[in-house]
């Protein structure tokens, strides 16, 4: 957790300064993915507010985002702590499980930070917004879950992640959780409340990172293997965390003005393998 801030986001100096201190909002901190972006954005001088379920010390704010109430919690102590601003969210928390909490975390958690922190976005200083969603987001989904994530019903959502586990596709539900996000980010990104905000909304969809959510797929041989097919990175294979945080800071920096409502993958070109040109 960097400082408080207060000194170094007085040194604005225009929209695309690279000097300029910002402060961010990033969940999902205490690993992973998150816990690269937040280094990076902190090595680099700006204030970053961390949020996780578990007490770290890059974490200001513990919240469980599966809950309403957690993720109200979110929104009340980053207003606190950000002083009812912030110039940058980005929405990394997530499980990596076949399970309804995945639809809880990845897609209504997802969504709820975003929306839930637009007006203090709306309030700060070349606000920007990201959701790490993932490749698995162009794989076969239950309709369903998406359709129900997408109308805002968390309980017709769980209920059809759970018919789904019961009936053996597990395997859709986290897939299922991620398109729904994307979806929401396409269609939010180019609405009043954001673009006409002129706030930037954007996801990033990684291939296989290696963090705490993927090792249990990578140190079974057969999850391994099906891991491999299912997500196949020509360009230099498995990425670490570290090699994401670039674009997300990019991402989210006043240097990105037109770059909205867009899905990049970076996933070593499985996006490309999986659905050749016909994906345009």
């Amino acid at each position: 957790m960097a400082g408080t801030g207060t000194e170094r986001t007085e040194r604005h100096e225009g929209p695309g300064s690279r000097a300029a201190a910002r402060t961010y909002l990033v969940t999902g901190a205490a690993s992973g993915i998150g816990r690269a972006v937040a280094r990076r954005l902190t090595a680099r001088g700006h204030r970053v507010i961390g949020a996780d379920i578990k007490e770290s010390e890059g974490s200001a704010i513990r919240a469980d985002l599966s809950t309403v109430e957690g993720r109200a919690q979110l929104v009340e102590e980053a207003a606190e702590l950000g002083g009812g601003r912030l110039d940058a969210v980005v929405a990394c928390a997530g499980v990596g499980l076949f399970d309804p909490v995945a639809v809880s975390v990845n897609g209504f958690g997802a969504i709820a930070t975003l929306a839930g922190l637009r007006p203090l976005l709306a309030a700060g200083r070349d606000p920007r917004a990201l959701a790490v969603a993932s490749l698995a987001a162009v794989h076969e989904t239950d309709p369903a879950i998406v359709a129900a994530v997408l109308a805002g019903d968390e309980e017709a959502a769980v209920a059809a992640a759970r018919a789904a586990v019961e009936r053996g596709e597990g395997r859709l539900v986290y897939a299922s959780a991620k398109r729904a996000l994307v979806r929401w980010v396409r269609r939010a990104a180019v609405t009043d409340a954001w673009a006409g905000a002129g706030i930037p909304l954007n996801a990033i969809a990684p291939g296989i990172v290696r963090t705490p959510l993927s090792r249990p797929l990578l140190e079974d041989p057969e999850l391994h293997a099906l891991t491999d097919a299912s997500v196949p990175m020509p360009l230099h294979g498995y990425a670490d965390p570290e090699q994401l945080a670039p674009l997300v800071d990019h991402l989210t920096s006043p240097e990105n003005t037109h770059v909205t409502g867009q899905v990049v993958f970076i996933d070593g070109g499985a996006d490309a393998v999986l659905r050749g040109d016909e994906g345009w």
